[in-house]
């Protein structure tokens, strides 16, 4: 089937017989024109190069037997036409450019026509007695055939079980013939006789199409099984290189959307990732379409030129708009849905896949559209790869090679059709213009990804060094984790969930009146920009306790500073412990303290940087001698487990009232699950000590 990267390239015959140990070769016939040719066989195999008789159409069938009249050997083609297979001198197939091409019948007077034709050939044969023999199908074919020997059929190329058969890409076909015991003592004539069908939808991808290509060759059947097996060596190795190029677009799409992991906020690697693993199901389907006979070959043109072309060419628009962050025109990303359903609709008709339901005329108009949004298509790729140039130079020229072929190979079916090769043949391996392409644009990519990388690997190296930076101060400001005072023993432990904490608190003296301010809170969110908040609220909360520590006076003043900052809120807790033990607490939306192992009663109210002049939650009692007051964030009460239970307050509650350090707490809630930031607080009155008297 001559149908772009699906047809299998031709095999050069020769004009003359194999002759090998007996020295036999081709005789002709002085009646050739009632016999057709004259070959002698020893073993070897002959081309069969005509004349044949051929004439379009089907045959009808024999009544009584069911077979096609037109394969007996006694029915009259006197009337058909003569065709010589015999390649001229130079010819090259308009799709491959491969030599020993000869034009289908389309190129011979039947312009436009698909459906079934018939060959026919008399062949005077004198081979060895006993000799066997075996029929090599043409290796390059338009589109499916059956075989048949003196009215006999010897075997299919396709599956011709209904009015329109099932077509497969080409594939050398091997068909033994039986001879009776008259024609195995060594002469004999046969009548052979093909049966082919070409599809509406191939008249697009070659002008020459329709029918054989090349000759078919007879032979002794040990040479013909030799020559069958080469010519599948070479359509192996023919398509090599798309199973090579489909595994290194699935290694370099998984390498691609790994990349996402160094870098979640740029789409770019989803893009490409994808893009890669669709140009790799491409390359995996045509190795399928050209070795095997495992899905049809009408499927294979909806799934590559339907479905997958439109999927690829419209993510490479994509690619190059995000790769250069380009944002104008708006309208390219809005517009790319509907060119795909747009090149799905007419690439599907206009390629005649649904020629049953759908007249030629409407076809070839729907193949103008399909035209028309290619060109869009393609003025979109170039549009986003100039505007790259012009933004980035380096980084926009260097694809731009890559997608001026990528932009002819969008055309090859029009390229074809001027008798203009898209496929070319490097060391017996095929190459198509789509796959050039493909390999220069992920080549170019593959450079910028680098590229990036790097940048990407550099910035992830400083903004580290920035996030240690951050974690050094953080430790910097916060207060020892244990603090003797005057009748007081402070205890604090800190345990963020990442580098950076989002919970802070300050333990601050008064030495003029004995008492102890200690403010604790918890920013919203974590990391790096929770940390910064942190030091703004930790030196508003320094410079604020120089004016006045009273606690209402410092969560007001921490109020003013989260107002306006956008989503900078902060739950935060005041409490004043006089010297003597009066003890006045100010609530901003945190956790309850436990007095002794017991919630203090108070009431709600709202966090920090949520409203001006907000009311917080006041409460006062006495901290007597071996009381213990306990402070601590939501990450203990927070803390989750694999099965997905919170540590909740019940257990806090049991845990404060056994617990006698603030690591135990902070210890017990991060064997339980650590999500958050966890901070304790445990400050404890003791006897004041009085320095002795000399």
């Amino acid at each position: 089937m001559l149908q772009g990267t699906w047809k299998v390239a031709a095999f050069a015959t020769v004009a003359s017989a194999l002759a090998w140990a007996q020295g036999q070769t081709i005789k002709s016939s002085p009646d050739t024109a009632a016999v057709g040719s004259q070959i002698q066989l020893g073993d070897s195999i002959v081309p069969l190069y005509g004349p044949w008789r051929f004439t379009v159409g089907d045959s009808p069938t024999d009544a009584a037997t069911g077979k096609p009249l037109w394969a007996e050997p006694g029915f009259d083609d006197a009337g058909w036409e003569t065709v010589d297979l015999q390649p001229k001198d130079g010819a090259l197939d308009p799709v491959s450019g491969l030599s020993g091409y000869v034009p289908g019948w389309t190129a011979r007077g039947h312009a436009g026509y698909w459906g079934y034709a018939w060959y026919r050939i008399r062949v005077k044969v004198e081979s060895k007695p006993g000799a066997k023999l075996a029929l090599l199908g043409p290796a390059n074919v338009d589109d499916a055939y059956q075989a048949f020997n003196d009215g006999d059929l010897l075997g299919s190329f396709g599956t011709f079980r209904s009015h329109r058969p099932i077509v497969y890409f080409t594939q050398p076909m091997m068909f033994p013939i039986e001879q009776n015991a008259a024609q195995s003592q060594g002469s004999a004539t046969k009548v052979l006789a093909f049966r082919f069908w070409m599809e509406p939808n191939t008249l697009i991808g070659n002008p020459e199409s329709g029918g054989i290509h090349s000759a078919p060759q007879l032979g002794e059947a040990g040479a013909v099984a030799a020559r069958n097996q080469v010519q599948w060596d070479e359509l192996i190795r023919s398509y090599a290189l798309s199973l090579i190029l489909a595994a290194l677009f699935t290694l370099l799409g998984i390498v691609a959307l790994s990349l996402r992991l160094f870098d979640k906020t740029d789409k770019v690697y989803l893009w490409i990732g994808g893009l890669l693993l669709t140009l790799a199901l491409r390359g995996y389907l045509t190795a399928i379409g050209s070795w095997t006979q495992w899905i049809p070959a009408l499927a294979l043109v909806v799934i590559d030129d339907v479905l997958l072309f439109p999927v690829i060419y419209t993510g490479w628009v994509m690619v190059w708009r995000v790769w250069f962050r380009l944002h104008k025109p708006a309208w390219v990303p809005r517009m790319l849905p509907v060119l795909v359903v747009l090149l799905m609709v007419s690439g599907g008709i206009g390629h005649n896949v649904f020629f049953t339901v759908v007249s030629q005329p409407v076809a070839q108009i729907f193949g103008e559209i399909d035209v028309a949004v290619r060109v869009l298509l393609v003025l979109m790729i170039l549009g986003s790869v100039i505007q790259g140039i012009i933004e980035y130079g380096l980084d926009g020229w260097l694809p731009l090679p890559a997608v001026l072929f990528a932009c002819i190979a969008t055309f090859r079916s029009e390229l074809t059709q001027l008798n203009i090769p898209t496929n070319f043949r490097m060391f017996g391996i095929e190459v198509t213009l789509a796959q050039i392409a493909d390999l220069l644009l992920v080549a170019a990519l593959s450079i910028l990804l680098l590229r990036r990388l790097l940048v990407s690997v550099k910035t992830q190296r400083q903004m580290a060094l920035d996030v240690k930076q951050a974690q050094e101060v953080q430790q910097v400001i916060l207060p020892e984790s244990r603090t003797s005072l005057r009748g007081l023993v402070v205890e604090s432990e800190y345990r963020p969930a990442r580098e950076v904490g989002g919970d802070f608190f300050q333990v601050l003296p008064d030495p003029a009146d004995g008492s102890l301010l200690i403010v604790a809170g918890d920013v919203a969110g974590k990391g790096l920009k929770a940390g910064m908040l942190v030091a703004l609220l930790v030196g508003a909360i320094r410079s604020t306790a120089e004016l006045n520590t009273d606690p209402e006076f410092m969560l007001q003043a921490l109020n003013r500073r989260l107002i306006g900052r956008g989503d900078a809120q902060a739950t935060c807790l005041a409490v004043r412990i006089e010297a003597d033990g009066g003890a006045t607490i100010i609530n901003a939306g945190h956790v309850t303290p436990y007095l002794n192992g017991e919630p203090i009663k108070m009431e709600g109210a709202l966090p920090l940087g949520v409203m001006e002049e907000a009311e917080f939650s006041t409460t006062q009692f006495k901290l007597n001698q071996h009381d213990r007051l306990m402070l601590m964030s939501d990450g203990i009460v927070e803390a989750t487990n694999v099965d997905g239970k919170l540590f909740g307050f019940e257990r806090v509650h049991e845990l404060v009232q056994t617990a006698a350090t603030a690591a135990e707490v902070a210890t017990a809630a991060q064997g339980f699950g650590q999500e958050d930031d966890i901070s304790v607080i445990s400050v404890t009155r003791v006897e004041a000590l009085t320095p002795a008297l000399v």
